[in-house]
C-alpha cells in the first residue's frame, strides 16, 4: 500500500473513531429516578445503604442513570414505601419487607422472621438457595422486583423500662414490635405496637409503651433509648439476619437498558456487603458507650426464648395452613435454615465459641 493512501485511510479511521466515541455516549439515555426510603437520614447505615446504591449506579453509568434518595416522610411515610413503588408514585424504594406483612405474611420472610437465619445464611438462601427466585415470582402481584441491599446482622432484643426475669414479666407489656415477632409476642401476653422509628423515643418517654425494639447499638445510640428505658436485652431472636430490600417498579425496571439493570443489581449487592461490614465495625464501640452511659445489658432468660420459639412455630403452622404462598416460601426457607445450622455448628460456631472464651480470659 502506498504511504499516502495508508495515511489517508488511517486518517479516515481515526476521524471515525473520534466521532463514534461521543456518539456512543450520547446514545445512553439519561434517566432520573426517585427512591423513597423508610428510614431517617440520621441512620447513616440503613438509610446510607440506598445512598450507596445511588452513588454506584451513577458512577457506573457516567451519571446517565441517577437515583435521588428521599428519607422516610419526604415523599411518602416510611411504612408506605411498597405501595409507592407498586403504584409508580416513585420508581424505587428502600425498606424492610416485614413492614408490609399485613398485606401477606409471606412478605415478612424476605427480611426476617423469628428464629430464622443469620445474615450470612440469609444471603446464602437468597442468592443460592432459591430465595430471590421465589420472591421475584411472589412480587409480580405487586408490580415489583426486589433486590437484597443490606443487612443489619443479628439485632438486639429491645429496650425495656423494667427487668424481664420470666414469661410472666412479659404479660401486659406494650412493646413496639411488629410483623411476625408481634404475633409471637402476643402469644406471650405482650401487646405489640407498630410505631415508626422517629416516634419510638417519645412513646417510651411518655410511657405510652413499656418497651421497644429497634436495631442494634450503633443505631440505637443515635436515638438515645438508654435515657428512657435502661434495660437492654439480647438477642433479637425475631431478627437473626434482617435483610434490607430495594424495591423497583417492574415496569420501570423493564424499561431500563440492560447495562443499567446490571449496574443497579451490582450496586445493590455492594450495598449489601458494605452495610454488613459497617455494622460489624461500629456496633462494638457503640455498645461500650451505651453501657458506660447507663444501659444495663441483659440476656433474655432461657424460659422466655423457649416459650417464644414454641409460640413462633405455632404461628408458622397456623399461617401455613391457610396461606399457600407462605407455606411454599416457609418450607423452602426452613429446610435451608436447618441445613445451614448443622454446617455452622461444625466449624464456625466451634471456632467462635473458643475464641470468645480465650478473649474473655484476658479481660
Amino acid at each position: 500500500m502506498k504511504r499516502r493512501t495508508f495515511l489517508k485511510t488511517a486518517g479516515v479511521a481515526a476521524a471515525a473513531t473520534t466521532i463514534a466515541a461521543p456518539a456512543i455516549a450520547q446514545s445512553q439515555p439519561e434517566i432520573k429516578w426517585r427512591c423513597a426510603s423508610s428510614f431517617p437520614k440520621s441512620l447513616d447505615t440503613i438509610y446510607g445503604a440506598a445512598e450507596i446504591v445511588a452513588k454506584r449506579v451513577a458512577e457506573i453509568t457516567d451519571n446517565k442513570f441517577q437515583i435521588r434518595v428521599f428519607a422516610g416522610g419526604e415523599i411518602v411515610p416510611g411504612l408506605q414505601v411498597l405501595d409507592a413503588v407498586q403504584n409508580e408514585t416513585v420508581e424505587c424504594g428502600h425498606t424492610v419487607s416485614y413492614y408490609y406483612w399485613g398485606k401477606d405474611p409471606t412478605i415478612a420472610m424476605e427480611t426476617a422472621v423469628p428464629f430464622a437465619m443469620n445474615c450470612r445464611q440469609m444471603n446464602a438462601w437468597m442468592y443460592y438457595g432459591g430465595g430471590i427466585d421465589l420472591f421475584r415470582e411472589f412480587y409480580k402481584q405487586y408490580n415489583i422486583i426486589s433486590f437484597p441491599s443490606g443487612n443489619t446482622n443479628t439485632q438486639m432484643g429491645g429496650w425495656f423500662r423494667k427487668e424481664i426475669n420470666s414469661v410472666n414479666d412479659m404479660k401486659g407489656l406494650k412493646m413496639r414490635i411488629g410483623g411476625f415477632a408481634g404475633q409471637v409476642m402476643a402469644k406471650l401476653g405482650v401487646v405489640p405496637q407498630q410505631i415508626a422509628g422517629g416516634d419510638i423515643y417519645p412513646s417510651l418517654e411518655k410511657g405510652t409503651i413499656d418497651a421497644a425494639e429497634w436495631i442494634g447499638p450503633y443505631d440505637d445510640e443515635k436515638l438515645g433509648f438508654q435515657k428512657v428505658a435502661k434495660y437492654y436485652y439480647y438477642p433479637g431472636w425475631w431478627e437473626g439476619g434482617p435483610m434490607l430490600n430495594f424495591y423497583v417498579n417492574i415496569k420501570q425496571w423493564e424499561s431500563l437498558p440492560k447495562h443499567y439493570q446490571a449496574a443497579l443489581e451490582s450496586a445493590c449487592a455492594e450495598a449489601n456487603v458494605l452495610t454488613i461490614a459497617k455494622y460489624d465495625a461500629f456496633n462494638p464501640p457503640a455498645l461500650k458507650r451505651l453501657i458506660a452511659g447507663g444501659a444495663v445489658l441483659k440476656a433474655y432468660p432461657r424460659e422466655v426464648l423457649e416459650a417464644a420459639y414454641k409460640a413462633a412455630n405455632e404461628v408458622y403452622a397456623e399461617t401455613s395452613a391457610k396461606n399457600a404462598w407462605f407455606k411454599r416460601v416457609y418450607d423452602n426457607m426452613i429446610a435451608f435454615r436447618d441445613e445451614q445450622y448443622q454446617w455452622f455448628s461444625v466449624a464456625e460456631m466451634t471456632f467462635d465459641r473458643f475464641m470468645a472464651a480465650q478473649i474473655a480470659k484476658r479481660q
